[in-house]
């Protein structure tokens, strides 16, 4: 799903056709898969998707998958090396963004400086905050690591999608207090913008339960669209679907 951030957040599905799909909460939907799936990169027919819609063989060559995506502490972008050192240059070799994000927790990520705030969103974040922006992903990844002993690096999609979130946290007041915790190498990119981004979905009701749904075992997801938080789709009776799970499925719209 594409995003973009307004007074509430708008999701567009990429199709045979754009699908604006704050306009059907609240309505019944229905996706159906064709039994294809499409490699995100090759695009050759796969029996199996791995990572983010990569036949095997892309997986285990794609820059886009290279293990400097989960662990950016290892990227060698700067070095000029990786997997594809010209795809490398463009995609790490780049201002990164460590920032500070909210849900049931303070989370700490990374991403790149052009994918701000849709990392955020993607991640069903109530707001946001820059910490520090760096001049490629290895610097970054660094300092990510080195506050993984005050926040979480991961989302808890559960009470997420929830919407079991800390009123109570002050981001402004995170993101200063790890100030001084910093390596003095590492303190010279921390950024003097205190914005805090805060980030409304279209949601009627949140789940209590949540009962999670693939395309895998299940080839029609049908349902009352109740609402939609980070990759999500929210149905009625607490389903939910992670579109971006389903990277390369070809799929049919109806409704």
């Amino acid at each position: 799903m594409k995003v973009e951030l307004a007074e509430q957040v708008a999701y567009h599905l990429e199709l045979s056709e754009r699908i604006r799909l704050n306009d059907y909460v609240g309505r019944e939907i229905e996706l159906h898969w064709s039994g294809i799936i499409l490699c995100s990169r090759c695009g050759k027919k796969t029996q199996k998707s791995f990572g983010e819609g990569f036949c095997y063989p892309c997986f285990q060559s794609a820059p886009e998958a290279a293990p400097c995506i989960i662990k950016p502490e290892l990227c060698r972008a700067h070095l000029g090396e990786g997997r594809d050192p010209e795809w490398e240059q463009l995609h790490h070799n780049t201002d990164h963004i460590v920032y500070l994000a909210a849900t049931n927790a303070v989370k700490v990520g990374i991403t790149r400086s052009t994918q701000v705030p849709t990392r955020w969103i993607d991640q069903g974040a109530s707001s946001a905050i820059k910490l520090a922006v760096t001049p490629n992903r290895y610097e970054a990844g660094r300092i990510e690591v080195a506050l993984k002993d005050f926040f979480t690096d991961k989302t808890n999609w559960q009470r997420m999608l929830k919407n079991d979130i800390d009123e109570t946290i002050d981001l402004v007041e995170e993101k200063w207090q790890v100030h001084d915790q910093l390596p003095s190498d590492i303190q010279q990119f921390f950024a003097e913008d205190d914005e805090l981004v805060t980030i409304n979905y279209p949601v009627l009701t949140y789940p209590q339960q949540l009962k999670s749904i693939s395309f895998d075992t299940l080839p029609t997801v049908r349902g009352k669209l109740m609402g939609i938080k980070g990759q999500y789709l929210m149905l009625e009776g607490g389903i939910v679907f992670n579109v971006r799970k389903h990277t390369g499925y070809q799929v049919e719209w109806e409704m």
